[in-house]
């Protein structure tokens, strides 16, 4: 435990301190300072040729270790080991304030403290303590000195230490002064609101063994739950490898008794999976796979056909390497499949390993890996990342953070579109984080329950746990949108690739892929937006079906069956999507992609002719309607053949009012009447 420490001071020059803690209530507004900026330093060890641990800039700032004491590469550590030679550190202050107080974070080995002076803003030197204290028999602590004398006013302070005096590094956390006597303190960024009665939940003996389950991976939907089992003699070969398992849900909401996936996910060597798909179908993998069986250092994906797994294909990133001793990245896909997050030791590491960030590009290939800067990463350890289903909240490991143990859980929110800018990460508190290490965070898409692995009440090793989500810690709500394709005619299901598009913008967001022998196609919107949901198939055409989630506020599940229209001489389509500015002909900018999907049709099928006509409702003059109708039908066949198709293609009818669909006795119903529609005239 560490603890504060009062010195006997000595007199050195002629000012007086007391050993007493006297409150500073004088009316001066309290001000307290963590050390800004270094103004010098005898030396600084440096363990590697890459990062920054133990460097002189650790010590700035508040501090990254206390209240929990330890070695930590967060702190500032002298570059010899039980050296008699002095070694000092020097620091400077945003602003110059009257000193009450000094705390000195020694969050290892403390005791070696001989000297402690102070700067006023003449940078005139006041010696404040000089070996009065004997060699701390704690690992560490918060030191304090509290001078009397009103009339010092500081911006710097110089600690001198002997190290030869307490043996192994001396490390030093940060270094603060105070305008007031109230002690400073190191404190954890906590959560805001977490329950009292907020406990893990173990998964019980269908999941959990006395072997070792760690870094569980939840389906979207919540019905699946993958993990990696070890030092179970159920694993292919050698028990002591890794092999990934996984249990379903069943309709009693009880998890099943959990089966191995086996070849080819699993082999003789190492396997864990890192992440999944929203609709399921998709698994991504640690290693790069071999057809002899080896594995390398890397990640690969394995699709679910109507035959099983596929054999894991290599997922290339560009320029990726690993400085780390263990040669082990861990890596988190959002939900899109577009933006991964790797912890991976680079040559711009702040040390350890660090959070990265990748991205999909064209090729299928992933971008270079760029750091994610200095708010979230630390010189020691951060890892066990998981993106949740917002794309915005990321959940990762950390020992660089002050905590509760070997590692802890914390969320950071992305604060904008280049994913290097994040919120300071806060701590998931102590009815999840234990003196232990925990990881491997992974929330479904319903964000009720956290599953994570810990070794506190565990049946052997880690086991897998699950916690109840409290709203200070839950991403932003989303739906997941799922269903089938279905030929509008025979009422057959389909093969189809789906798309999902913003409306306003007509920017797509999300993809997804149905095949009728792996089941429904899964993807995952943000609410607060109105989403377009098409299918893509040779020899159709798509009905579009809206999602409207603008007014949402809760996570949904939603339905939207989808229907292709087969493309044929006599066939009549509705383009429900061709908007016009009311009681203009103007095409508003979501019409677009209608628009251009008849282009791709047309283009695909150079012999088609089409007719294009034109409704309204009944609202207004009659002839004044017929014109508009005219009016629309027509900037509609402008538009395709600026894209190229002739305009002998394209025949136009203009009906007004004549022909409704349905009635006109309600805007609700008219707004079906005002449409554009077109017929397949020939092939």
């Amino acid at each position: 435990m560490n603890s504060a420490s009062l010195w006997r001071l000595v007199f050195k020059r002629p000012y007086s301190y007391l050993l007493l803690v006297l409150l500073y209530s004088n009316g001066i507004q309290a001000q307290e300072q963590w050390a800004s900026k270094i103004l010098g330093y005898s030396s600084e060890y440096r363990p590697g040729p890459y990062g920054k641990e133990y460097r002189a800039i650790q010590i700035l700032g508040h501090p990254n270790k206390l209240p929990s004491v330890g070695n930590s590469p967060c702190a500032w550590s002298p570059a010899q080991v039980n050296s008699v030679e002095e070694e000092w550190i020097k620091v400077g202050f945003e602003k110059t304030i009257p000193l009450r107080q000094v705390a000195i974070a020694e969050n290892f080995n403390a005791g070696a403290i001989v000297k402690v002076f102070a700067y006023d803003e003449k940078s005139g030197e006041h010696l404040l303590v000089e070996n009065s204290i004997s060699p701390s028999k704690e690992l560490g602590r918060m030191t304090y000195i509290f001078p009397s004398d009103s009339s010092l006013n500081v911006n710097a302070i110089k600690v001198v230490l002997q190290p030869s005096r307490v043996l192994g590094f001396n490390q030093i956390d940060a270094i603060g002064i105070s305008s007031t006597t109230t002690p400073m303190r190191g404190t954890i960024n906590l959560t805001a609101d977490t329950p009292k009665d907020l406990q893990k939940e173990n998964l019980g003996k269908a999941v959990n063994s006395k072997g070792q389950e760690v870094a569980p991976v939840i389906s979207p939907d919540g019905r699946l739950l993958f993990f990696t089992r070890g030092k179970y003699d159920g694993n292919i070969g050698d028990p002591n490898n890794q092999d990934v398992w996984v249990s379903s849900m069943g309709t009693d909401n009880v998890w099943g008794e959990a089966t191995n996936l086996k070849a080819p996910i699993n082999n003789t060597g190492d396997n864990a999976i890192t992440g999944i798909s929203p609709d399921g179908k998709t698994v991504y993998l640690l290693n790069v796979y071999r057809p002899d069986g080896s594995m390398i250092e890397g990640l690969s994906k394995s699709t679910r056909t109507r035959d099983g797994w596929s054999f894991p294909k290599e997922c290339r990133i560009r320029n990726h390497y690993n400085e780390h001793e263990k040669k082990y990245t861990e890596f988190a896909i959002s939900s899109k499949g577009k933006v991964m997050v790797l912890s991976v030791q680079r040559r711009d590491t702040e040390g350890n390993k660090d959070l990265y960030v990748s991205f999909l590009q064209p090729d299928d290939t992933w971008s270079e890996p760029k750091h994610m800067g200095t708010v979230i990463n630390t010189p020691d350890y951060e890892g066990s990342p998981f993106i949740a289903s917002d794309d915005k909240t990321l959940y990762f490991t950390s020992a660089g953070f002050s905590g509760f143990g070997n590692g802890d859980i914390y969320l950071s929110r992305r604060l904008d579109d280049t994913w290097t800018n994040w919120s300071e990460p806060e701590n998931l508190g102590p009815a999840i984080n234990t003196p232990q290490w925990d990881g491997y965070f992974n929330i479904p898409a319903s964000a009720d329950y956290a599953y994570l692995s810990s070794m506190e009440n565990s049946m052997g090793e880690e086991d897998i746990f699950r916690v109840r989500l409290f709203p200070a810690i839950k991403p932003e709500p989303v739906a997941i949108i799922s269903g089938n394709v279905v030929d509008a005619e025979t009422r057959q299901l389909m093969s189809a690739d789906v798309v999902a598009d913003i409306k306003k913008t007509n920017e797509e967001f999300a993809r997804a892929s149905f095949e009728p022998e792996t089941g429904e196609y899964k993807m995952i919107l943000p609410l607060k937006e109105l989403y377009r949901i098409t299918a893509n198939q040779k020899g159709y055409f798509p009905v579009t079906e809206e999602v409207n989630l603008t007014n949402e506020s809760n996570f949904r599940t939603i339905r939207k069956n989808i229907l292709l229209i087969p493309i044929k001489e006599g066939q009549k389509i509705r383009l429900s999507q061709i908007m016009f500015s009311q009681s203009s002909a103007d095409v508003e900018k979501p019409s677009i992609p209608e628009m251009e999907r008849i282009v791709k049709m047309m283009t695909e099928y150079p012999n088609m002719d089409i007719l294009l006509e034109g409704h309204t409702d009944n609202v207004g003059d009659w002839q004044k309607n017929v014109k508009l109708s005219e009016d629309r039908v027509l900037a509609v066949k402008k538009f395709l053949n600026s894209r190229g198709i002739s305009l002998q293609r394209i025949q136009t009818k203009a009906w007004g009012p004549a022909n409704p669909i349905t009635s006109n006795l309600t805007e609700e119903t008219r707004q079906w009447n005002r449409r554009v529609e077109f017929t397949i005239l020939k092939m």
